[in-house]
């Protein structure tokens, strides 16, 4: 077993608390919308800035760009930050010489976008490791807030990300736009509805548990910002591989180290955890025990919720999916296909008087409309974080190699003081952050 003190995040960083007090002070901005008591017109597109503007920003460009308005980008790398930007003025050039026509501003620094007092809400597309800084500050600053998926690289960043949406009245999209899609959503019903019967059994095939960084150092390119883009994280040396040139158009693998994201197992667990979650009905909840492979009772991470129910990281050879093992048959459900044994299952039709789970076909259309009635989003900060909760509680136990138990309602284990520091975050900004 590693020492405790190869497996927490690196010391010696400023609180974060403080920061965000002094934040909190800095950014006392009144959004546009909030005045007229919170009134905003239909008419009235949102405003939005991007944190974050390598390849998934590019997506959730065109996600975005017909159903609000993107005047500000922010990024450490002046390359992705200036194609984003042609990008962006190219999907707005008709617009130009319109009287509601704003331009595109490019910010090295995120602190500058949600500066702006004439942005409404922000989307956030960085790595991991600053999800949790981008969006606390975010709401401080009275932003709305779109993250990507997992939404927090830890428990107490995911909490904490919570706490501050709930503190400064703010709407949070996570990024696990699976629970928009009809399939998904159909699946959870026919679950949630008892057309699988009693469910015994949940596999999920996701990848593997984050690794530590062990890269080698290379040159930081002169475009790349690699001080900022390290930020609350425990440093390592420049590599591509977390932070590909713009021209390679590839998801980065920054994703795969501990340091810095939670390995496949989160960044497709956070979709694929979070099905299972919303199928069981365990949105604000979790499992309670973890067992991690022993090559002999558990031969796969085996997790156990408080009713019984036992879901597995286990490869069941259909790609990245979930299934669902109730008395009355199997339900299998990913991207690509939704079937089940007996065939009939999936065939139901839900009746008007059974469970109905949230519809929305559109994600991020659902967060915009949010924004505007102060209903949650389908997938809200306390959803995004407990399915997030689970990947990360799934890493520790690959980690320590050992039986755990967890308490959902305190978001502590018990009796494992070791494994309750791997819940702590990179809370904190480094010292000299410029």
């Amino acid at each position: 077993m590693k020492k405790t003190e190869e497996l927490i995040p690196a010391n010696g960083r400023r609180k974060f608390i403080s920061n965000t007090a002094k934040a909190a002070i800095a950014f006392t901005i009144i959004p546009r919308y909030v005045l007229g008591r919170g009134y905003m017109a239909p008419s009235d597109k949102i405003t939005l800035g991007f944190i974050g503007t390598g390849k998934q920003s590019r997506s959730l460009l065109n996600s975005f760009k017909d159903k609000a308005q993107i005047i500000a980008g922010s990024d450490v790398d002046t390359q992705k930050l200036a194609l984003f930007q042609s990008l962006t003025e190219k999907a707005y050039a008709a617009n130009k010489g319109k009287a509601d026509y704003k331009s595109f501003t490019a910010y090295n620094d995120f602190r500058e976008v949600i500066n702006r007092k004439d942005i409404d809400a922000v989307v956030i597309a960085t790595p991991d490791h600053w999800h949790a800084m981008n969006t606390i500050m975010s709401a401080h600053a009275g932003k709305h807030v779109y993250c990507e998926k997992p939404l927090a690289h830890t428990i107490e960043e995911g909490r904490a990300m919570v706490n501050a949406m709930k503190k400064n009245n703010r709407i949070l999209q996570t990024g696990s736009m699976q629970r928009s899609w009809k399939n998904f959503r159909h699946a959870c019903e026919l679950v949630r509805n008892g057309y699988v019967g009693d469910i015994k059994e949940v596999l999920v095939t996701v990848g593997t548990a984050a690794v530590p960084c062990d890269l080698k150092a290379e040159p930081v390119p002169p475009n790349v910002n690699w001080n900022r883009w390290v930020g609350p994280a425990p440093y390592h040396d420049f590599n591509a591989v977390l932070s590909p040139p713009v021209e390679q158009d590839i998801y980065p693998m920054w994703r795969l180290y501990k340091e810095y994201g939670g390995g496949i197992l989160s960044d497709w667990g956070a979709h694929m955890f979070d099905i299972a979650q919303w199928g069981l009905g365990m949105d604000r909840s979790g499992p309670v025990k973890f067992y991690p492979p022993d090559g002999n009772q558990y031969k796969t991470l085996t997790m156990v919720y408080d009713n019984g129910v036992v879901m597995k990281h286990e490869d069941f050879k259909r790609g990245y999916a979930v299934r669902f093992i109730g008395t009355k048959g199997t339900l299998d459900i990913s991207r690509s296909f939704l079937d089940s044994n007996p065939a009939n299952i999936v065939s139901a039709e839900i009746k008007p008087n059974e469970i109905h789970l949230y519809n929305t076909d559109d994600h991020y259309q659902d967060w915009l409309d949010a924004i505007r009635s102060g209903k949650q989003p389908i997938c809200d900060a306390e959803t995004g974080h407990r399915s997030s909760s689970v990947c990360c509680l799934a890493n520790i136990a690959y980690w320590l190699k050992r039986p755990l138990e967890w308490n959902p309602e305190r978001e502590r284990f018990r009796n494992d003081r070791e494994a309750n520091l791997l819940l702590k975050g990179n809370l904190e900004l480094p010292k000299g952050y410029t």
